[in-house]
């Protein structure tokens, strides 16, 4: 017979003894600290590694989500004892299956998801003006926002997406609501207002200086008061072509003011960056232009750098600004091709973006793979160049997109005291690969970076909390 039992902070209800028995081994682990424990294989990035892999480890989760230990399991015995914990409470993993931090999506337009994986046959100038724009002006419509919104986090959810830098529109009030969804089904994100007063062939779609200006003063007020603990405004000007310099200068002494992130485009394509500097004549070069107008920060994060000189990765490094690598939209809308070897050289932080939906994927698998396709492209050209290795690029999606985002402290590997943003991998019967008994770990690993997609992800994990699959009543 099912009983009756008080859960904290709800009404009597009634609950199979199996669900009590679960509930009671929770509530005890809770009590001591935890909220979870896992035994297996865990892959992450460090300071010193751009992959490891930590085979018969056991990590502990605290009640706040965060990491409380990730040790070799030969030393379960005393970590129970430290932590109170029994042998029930472990969940061991599967055959083939490991741990691995969330992904970290450093620059995606939630906006254009509607029409992801058409309309890539023009350059970037004429598709912005042909398909992005009149698509964007949309957004002023909350139901229809609400809709490409919902659409794309649990999209980027299911394939593993931990944290999302998001362009959203001009719009406050739909950009708003991505925020509000983003905190709904539990990822981590940052949201962005975009700002743009200037040199838009679709003349509903900007807005005046001021406006501007008031518009993402009011979007950062009323996100804030919401007081959502993993989703936080970024100062967006689109780019520099489309933002006059009195603007620039606003958007820069407010994200100075408030302490804000920022995030916008550089030197995406040829004739853009050729467009900035007869626009912007009186600065040295395209980073110039936002460093003048105090929007290249440690808080910085710009899209694509296909062209940037070795002048301007230096100012990148001085300022502690970061670039958004987006192989998929650079070789898509034939911007241009990113040296990232180059940049990781000059000591400049770099992630990875799937920029949707000029990139037709919003899988960072695909980021991963096309990242590393076009580091073996750059060596056709030259034989003395070091191609990226699957593991370097592994951490640009992991660690690497943490640092871009000024996250490391929080987020981007296994680390004690971080919160626990993870995918639990897993090799499937119906999936995209197999798995053989001659494999090592490290083979199951690169099957999944190289051949895996959404079926492999069987968890996702945020500050410790579950989001995949989502609950029953999201499905």
């Amino acid at each position: 017979m099912p009983d009756r039992t008080p859960f904290p902070g709800s009404e009597y209800f009634t609950i199979s003894p199996i669900i009590k028995k679960l509930y009671i081994q929770f509530d005890k682990m809770t009590c001591a600290g935890l909220s979870a424990v896992f035994k297996g294989t865990f892959v992450h990035a460090t300071a010193t590694l751009p992959m490891c892999i930590l085979e018969e480890h056991i990590l502990g989760v605290d009640s706040t989500g965060k990491i409380a230990f990730l040790e070799p399991a030969e030393k379960q015995d005393e970590l129970s004892i430290e932590w109170d914990f029994e042998c029930s409470d472990i969940r061991e993993l599967g055959e083939g299956e490991f741990f691995m931090p969330g992904f970290v999506d450093t620059h995606i337009h939630a906006s254009q998801y509607s029409f992801s994986g058409t309309a890539l046959d023009l350059p970037l100038l004429d598709w912005l003006n042909k398909y992005t724009f009149p698509v964007e002006a949309k957004f002023d419509d909350l139901s229809f926002a609400k809709d490409v919104y919902t659409k794309v986090v649990k999209r980027t959810l299911k394939n593993g997406t931990t944290t999302a830098c998001y362009f959203a529109t001009i719009h406050t009030d739909s950009s708003l609501l991505l925020a509000d969804i983003t905190n709904t089904f539990g990822q981590r994100a940052l949201v962005g207002k975009v700002c743009m007063d200037f040199n838009i062939a679709h003349q509903k779609y900007k807005e005046t200086p001021r406006e501007s200006v008031e518009e993402t003063q009011r979007f950062i007020d009323e996100l804030q008061n919401k007081q959502y603990s993993r989703v936080m405004p970024i100062i967006t000007p689109r780019f520099a072509l489309a933002c006059t310099g009195s603007l620039l200068t606003s958007l820069g002494l407010l994200a100075e003011e408030q302490n804000l992130h920022i995030q916008s485009h550089i030197s995406e394509s040829l004739k853009e960056t050729e467009a900035v500097k007869m626009l912007f004549c009186g600065f040295q070069n395209y980073s110039d232009v936002y460093d003048k107008h105090r929007l290249l920060t440690d808080k910085t994060v710009m899209a694509h750098g296909c062209h940037l000189s070795n002048e301007e990765l230096q100012l990148f490094k001085c300022r502690g600004a970061a670039i958004s690598h987006c192989p998929n939209s650079n070789i898509s809308l034939i911007s241009g091709v990113l040296d990232v070897r180059n940049v990781l050289n000059h000591g400049v932080k770099i992630g990875l973006g799937t920029d949707a939906a000029a990139g037709y994927s919003h899988s960072m698998l695909d980021a991963i793979r096309r990242a590393i396709d076009t580091s073996k492209y750059i060596s056709m050209h030259d034989s003395s160049y070091k191609t990226l290795s699957y593991k370097e690029v592994f951490r640009l999606a992991t660690l690497g997109g943490s640092e871009a985002l000024g996250l490391q402290n929080t987020i981007g590997n296994f680390e004690v005291e971080k919160e626990f943003d993870a995918l639990l991998i897993s090799p499937v019967s119906d999936g995209p690969f197999d798995v053989f008994d001659s494999d090592s770990n490290e083979d199951v690993v690169q099957k999944f970076i190289n051949l895996g997609d959404d079926r492999n992800i069987k968890e996702v994990y945020v500050a410790g909390k579950k989001v995949i699959p989502f609950p029953r009543f999201e499905v």
